[in-house]
């Protein structure tokens, strides 16, 4: 009743958590166009687009890559023959387990004639498959936690999923294990399916046998045995068990773990150790069941879609509700590779600026939570519009992806959401943000005289490196003749409220409401014409790039 009961709970979840994951694809509108197509829309319109595929030649476009991108993931095999090897051992090592052992009663029984899983070669098998899936967790393990380059930060819901996985494989191996030398399990299997009496000399002798050659730990019977009681449980073996049980040996890891435990089999088994596996095993495959859609691993239905939508569509000749939804899918699709995050030319920058929202796989992951509506915090939000626009637009997170996922397309509408939001440029939001009375705003009439404020304020120049070169400024004007943005505007003091030279001499002056108000620091184009024309060697373009990052860190540490 218990089992029933939490299967079908599990398969609800799960069927809930796909119609709802899937849904978004047709909800989510990542790109600005989107936003004029409806759902339903989109959602007839992916409908109709299937339907046409399967019934044109494109349909073996969808074969071609089912077999090559889907089935042998050849896309991993261009990043790298281990990487691709240790894909392979997870998915094909569980996928084979979740159709000859976990749906054995569906598929193994329906393919094979009188299957038993305790027989061979499904009984060894199963324990490959296993050990398969061991093989490639062990060695994406090993690239994630020695690799020299930043990795994709690890989720809550990732650490459910692996921790899930991982209980499901030990408990499965555990379990095998335990029933292997269980002699309560021996006993039970010879009640129900001979006619021995429990006491007589082929009860004894095939239980010898059974210890002997099966790993049976039994406390009433126990080695040596002399040949002739071998030899007639052998028999007896022979004309009742044989056809339903092969030697265990063959389950390579259950048996080895299973010798590994022998000292301690009577405890194990007085506790009935096997049973509460047997539970821990299933809830924890229903648990995993329940929990798939929600995590990493999710990716196992998105990117084949992904894969076989791309390989047909293209923003030409697909309309724009399949290219909406193809928008969508890219946000599901990624398979948490790090590639791009790996590859990501600013990835650097994280030296100086602790901020992972500007990596690849963080940004991804900030776009999907910014889509489903969830309320974040004003930090998180500004530490997401520093991410977005520190990229350089270099093309390498793209061009690197095996999945072929167009990311800078999706950073660029990254950068439209979030503006649309009211963060849009760094520099531009400072700038409108910090006007001429930014310092009044913040600290009140005290600012008009000196105070704290204002010995703050040099304890944050002394931060800029070239600030001190301002002081031997003497007004010459060139790095004002020279500048190319006060040359842009007829009246550039009323545009830019300082002018180059203007903003040293307020700087000695201490007149940081001046500074920081000035629209020159923020027109700057950073091109050290004045820096480079200076006769005195000051640092004019340093200087206004400090403090346009120094009017940054204020705004920041105020939210």
């Amino acid at each position: 009743m218990v089992y029933s009961i939490a299967l079908y709970v599990s398969l609800a979840v799960f069927c809930v958590g796909l119609i709802y994951r899937f849904s978004n694809w047709f909800r989510f509108k990542v790109a600005r166009d989107a936003q004029k197509t409806p759902a339903l829309k989109r959602l007839l319109a992916g409908i109709g687009g299937t339907l046409s595929t399967l019934l044109s030649l494109k349909f073996f476009i969808w074969v071609r890559i089912y077999i090559l991108d889907v089935l042998f993931q050849k896309y991993f095999w261009k990043t790298g023959k281990l990487r691709w090897l240790a894909h392979m051992c997870i998915y094909w090592g569980f996928l084979l387990l979740l159709l000859m052992h976990a749906l054995d009663k569906v598929v193994t029984s329906a393919v094979f004639n009188n299957y038993y899983p305790t027989l061979n070669p499904f009984l060894f098998l199963r324990n490959f498959f296993g050990l398969m899936v061991f093989a490639g967790l062990v060695m994406a393990f090993w690239r994630r936690l020695f690799s020299p380059h930043p990795r994709p930060k690890s989720r809550t819901v990732d650490f459910y999923a692996l921790v899930i996985l991982a209980v499901i494989m030990v408990s499965g191996v555990l379990l095998e294990s335990t029933k292997i030398m269980s002699e309560t399990e021996y006993e039970g299997m010879v009640s129900d399916y001979s006619a021995l009496e429990e006491d007589s000399e082929e009860a004894y002798a095939l239980k010898a046998y059974w210890v002997e050659y099966f790993g049976v730990v039994s406390q009433d019977v126990k080695g040596p045995f002399d040949q002739d009681t071998l030899a007639y449980g052998r028999e007896l073996h022979e004309e009742s068990c044989m056809e339903c049980h092969s030697r265990p040996q063959w389950a390579f890891m259950s048996y080895g773990v299973s010798r590994g435990l022998n000292s301690v089999a009577a405890g194990i088994d007085r506790a009935g150790l096997h049973t509460g596996l047997w539970w821990v095993h299933i809830l924890a495959c229903f648990i995993g069941l329940a929990w798939l859609p929600f995590s990493k691993f999710f990716h196992m239905f998105s990117t084949p879609i992904f894969l076989l939508a791309k390989g047909v569509m293209t923003e030409e000749m697909s309309g724009p509700e399949n290219w909406a939804t193809l928008k969508a899918i890219e946000l599901d699709a990624c398979v948490h590779c790090g590639d791009c995050t790996r590859r990501c030319s600013i990835a650097v920058t994280m030296n100086e600026i602790p901020n992972p929202k500007m990596l690849p796989s963080e940004k991804h992951a900030a776009f999907r939570s910014l889509l489903a509506g969830r309320n974040l915090s004003r930090k998180k939000l500004l530490a997401i519009q520093e991410g977005s626009y520190i990229c350089t637009d270099c093309h390498r997170c793209t061009e690197v992806c095996p999945v072929g996922l167009d990311l800078e397309s999706m950073w660029r509408n990254l950068k439209l959401h979030v503006a649309d939001l009211g963060y849009p440029k760094p520099e531009l939001w400072a700038r409108n943000t910090i006007g001429e009375d930014y310092v009044i705003r913040k600290f009140g009439d005290e600012t008009l005289s000196p105070s704290a404020v204002d010995r703050a304020f040099l304890q944050d120049l002394s931060k800029i490196a070239a600030v001190s070169t301002f002081s031997v400024c003497f007004g010459c004007r060139k790095c004002t003749n020279v500048c190319p943005v006060v040359a842009a505007y007829d009246s550039p003091r009323k545009a830019l409220g300082l002018l180059p030279h203007e903003i040293m001499h307020c700087l000695a002056l201490r007149q940081k409401d001046l500074v920081l108000g000035s629209m020159m620091l923020w027109e700057c184009l950073t091109c050290y014409l004045c820096q480079e024309q200076c006769p005195q060697g000051v640092c004019i373009t340093d200087v206004l790039y400090g403090l346009k990052n120094l009017a940054l860190n204020r705004l920041k540490e105020e939210v």
